[in-house]
């Protein structure tokens, strides 16, 4: 996996001051999306364990709030693998930080029932996300007005949760 940059002090993908990793690689390509150049997967630079533990480094201080994967696409067959060992760093390490993720592949439809039972790592990958943001970004439903989503279609997901309830279950903000 590539990945494009690190943002080590991001408000905008998450509460609080967040790491933010965005990897590279998407097939989504939606039609105005804010970050094109991360649709090819070989942009940037290797994901390698220096890089695992720059990112651990960077959420060490008790102000960064936690870690945010987007891109990019997060979910990426590739991706999801390559993730696996960083997320299990930093829940090991800082258990107490959440962690979110944003994809443009819807929660139910795509990463539980065609993504789980590919016994890929993508069961264990989900048992770290706290926050899913899912869907695909839409041009015609944007709205700049909705906190850490770009279009309406956008949901954010409890994650934990919703896999103890065994449906969707919405995010609530409790910080506002």
């Amino acid at each position: 996996m590539y990945y494009s940059v690190i943002k080590k002090y991001d408000i905008a993908d998450g509460p609080g001051v967040r790491v933010s990793l965005f990897v590279s690689g998407c097939t989504h390509h939606c039609e105005g999306c804010f970050n094109p150049e991360t649709w090819d997967f070989r942009y940037g630079e290797p994901f390698t364990e220096a890089v695992v533990g720059e990112v651990l480094k960077a959420l060490a201080p008790d102000y960064i709030a936690g870690l945010t994967l987007l891109g990019g696409e997060p979910m990426e067959e590739g991706s999801r693998q390559a993730l696996l060992p960083l997320l299990r760093a930093v829940k090991k390490a800082y258990p107490q930080k959440d962690i979110w993720c944003y994809t443009g592949y819807l929660f139910e439809k795509d990463i539980l029932e065609k993504f789980c039972p590919q016994r890929d790592g993508t069961e264990e990958l989900l048992s770290y996300l706290d926050v899913v943001v899912d869907g695909e970004f839409i041009q015609e439903q944007k709205n700049i007005s909705l906190r850490f989503r770009g279009s309406e279609n956008q949901r954010i997901i409890d994650v934990q949760e919703s896999l103890r309830q065994g449906k969707v279950v919405l995010w609530e903000d409790t910080s506002v």
